[in-house]
């Protein structure tokens, strides 16, 4: 048996240090469990993304030094560690050290340049597939996109000896993205009649949360063992090696280079890490693991919110937050969030009610406070509402009442939040939602998009719902009637978001197709949607882009999110005509 370690762990983009401690101590647990080898991350050391912190040449020196002195470490190990490595550029790579010493590379081949990825913009390609042979075992080591081509350094090294692919990544989450992960490494695993071995990162990192959910996988394609979701997690595997090479002599596909695909002008080797043959003292037993239920749906969502919202606040050196509730739907699923990732003594909430605020929506915002155990300070903003009015009565006068009016409110309650913050030095959150961001359905720099995270930015307003939902089956924090009102910003007298916008149902699969899909007017409105519904949502769109730019950042969790996975220019004339 050869038993593998994956350490999945939380690295912090930039903390060079943090992160080699944090390595260095899954290498002593992954030893006193008696791994053969540990793998890490993708870019563990640096942390992923690091940006443009790639183009800061003392950034790639300090990386460097400490792979060096991850080195000494390794006595007893073989350890797989993502860092960037330099010659006359610099690559994504993989350092293999083993008992002490630094035996080898592995430099990304395939750099995604596409949603949220931008390699091609800092990395040079690798070229090179080795393989390394430990005693009896051949090992390929490769990284993230690497192993998503069905012909790539999967295939090469199967086809070099490999019995078992270690794969480090940092994957991004999105709702539905653990499916296709599991299923392309199934194939992978029965196509080269292989191991596969698959560790993500896990944590938040400014938008981005990474899920863990390691994996491994045998032969035949068949689930071994899987990492925790959304949690540091030392996922340790015995590996019956011997399985390959018996189940290669039955299957000659491996004998077919048209079946690998394979060419031979890729350059392969073999990197000798101890000599075949000899024994290996026994093991200790495997650690027992903790039997967690695999998180599915909206609780998936929810606890990568959790996460996201949780890394943000405190790896930028917070502990407090402070949320604006109205009483809706969306700052009491952001206060939930909140409370879960930070606990209730670190949320503040702040009900800053108007002369348009209902009753109901008052007493909503002090139930939730009640059930979350945070506390709620209320502050009318009526004196201030009634000093702009008076400021701006001579310079309006002769105009109606309108959106001006009704973004004072919004904006002072901007203000009001910030000075919280201020004051008592934490971070806002803001509650507003993808269904909102997209059409532009919020006040530039009022509560809606002042903040320093908006952790539901991403969810759009019928997932809102189904989220908030899978929340209060753990225990009702929500009250009933917040899911149950109709939506309103409550601005004006009587107001409802139905006044401005379609039916959140109907506005929903529109703003998929449009935002997501990138479907053309014409093609929503055969899809069953009137043009003139269509064609005023792409309208919201396509004028809401300055806001977007300007609103704080939130966590991704569909497959294309504002920001990092869509961008489009603030000036432009395009329009898609029906």
């Amino acid at each position: 048996m050869f038993r593998v370690a994956l350490a999945q762990m939380n690295p912090t983009v930039g903390d060079l240090e943090g992160n080699a401690r944090r390595i260095i101590d899954y290498m002593e647990t992954a030893r006193r469990a008696g791994a053969d080898l540990v793998a890490f991350p993708e870019l563990a050391v640096t942390g992923y993304p690091p940006e443009d912190l790639l183009l800061k040449p003392a950034f790639i020196a300090d990386n460097l030094a400490v792979v060096r002195a991850l080195a000494p470490e390794t006595k007893g190990l073989t350890a797989v560690v993502g860092f960037v490595d330099r010659d006359h550029d610099i690559y994504n790579a993989a350092a293999v050290f083993h008992d002490g010493s630094l035996a080898g590379v592995y430099r990304k081949v395939y750099l995604p340049n596409y949603g949220v990825f931008d390699e091609d913009r800092y990395f040079h390609p690798g070229r090179e597939q080795p393989v390394f042979v430990i005693g009896d075992v051949t090992i390929g080591v490769s990284i993230c996109e690497d192993i998503w081509y069905p012909v790539g350094p999967a295939s090469y090294q199967a086809k070099a000896g490999a019995q078992v692919l270690v794969n480090i990544n940092a994957s991004p989450y999105h709702a539905g993205k653990r499916g296709q992960r599991e299923r392309m490494l199934s194939t992978r695993a029965f196509d080269n009649e292989v191991l596969v071995c698959y560790v993500n990162a896990v944590g938040g990192q400014d938008e981005l949360v990474f899920d863990g959910a390691s994996l491994v996988f045998d032969q035949g394609g068949r689930l071994l063992t899987r990492g925790r979701q959304f949690d540091e997690d030392l996922l340790v595997v015995d590996l019956d090696v011997d399985s390959v090479f018996r189940g290669r002599l039955h299957d000659p596909r491996g004998r077919k280079d048209e079946v690998f695909g394979v060419r031979d002008d890729v350059p392969t080797r073999r990197v000798i890490l101890r000599q075949p043959g000899g024994t290996t003292p026994p093991k200790p037993p495997l650690p027992p693991r903790e039997d967690r239920p695999l998180l599915t749906g909206e609780d998936e969502v929810y606890a990568a919110l959790v996460l996201g919202t949780r890394d943000y606040v405190r790896k930028n050196g917070f502990e407090k937050v402070v949320i604006g509730l109205s009483g809706g739907i969306d700052s009491s699923l952001v206060a939930a969030i909140a409370t879960d990732a930070l606990g209730p003594e670190n949320v503040l909430g702040l009900s800053m009610p108007s002369r348009y605020s209902s009753e109901g929506s008052v007493t909503d915002a002090l139930d939730l406070a009640a059930r979350l155990g945070i506390r709620l300070t209320t502050i009318p903003i009526e004196p201030a509402f009634q000093a702009f009015l008076t400021m701006l009565e001579g310079p309006f006068r002769g105009t109606e009442p309108g959106i001006t009016e009704e973004n004072l409110q919004a904006r002072i309650r901007g203000n009001i939040i910030m000075a919280f913050c201020n004051k008592l030095h934490c971070l806002a959150l803001t509650a507003g939602n993808k269904s909102e961001v997209a059409t532009g359905y919020a006040t530039l720099y009022g509560a809606d998009t002042t903040g320093a995270l908006s952790p539901i930015k991403d969810v759009p307003k019928t997932m809102v719902y189904r989220v908030a939902e899978a929340r209060n089956r753990r225990s009702e924090v929500i009250p009933g009637s917040v899911l149950t009102k109709a939506p309103s910003a409550e601005l004006k007298p009587d107001q409802r978001d139905t006044d401005t916008l379609p039916p959140y149902d109907v506005l929903d699969p529109i703003l998929q197709a449009y935002v997501e899909e990138d479907r053309s007017v014409a093609e929503i409105v055969a899809m069953g949607y009137s043009e003139e519904t269509v064609s005023y949502v792409a309208r919201l769109v396509d004028r809401a882009e300055h806001k977007r730019r300007q609103a704080p950042p939130g966590i991704k969790v569909t497959p294309r999110a504002f920001g990092r996975d869509r961008r489009l220019p603030i000036t432009s004339r395009y329009t898609s005509s029906p």
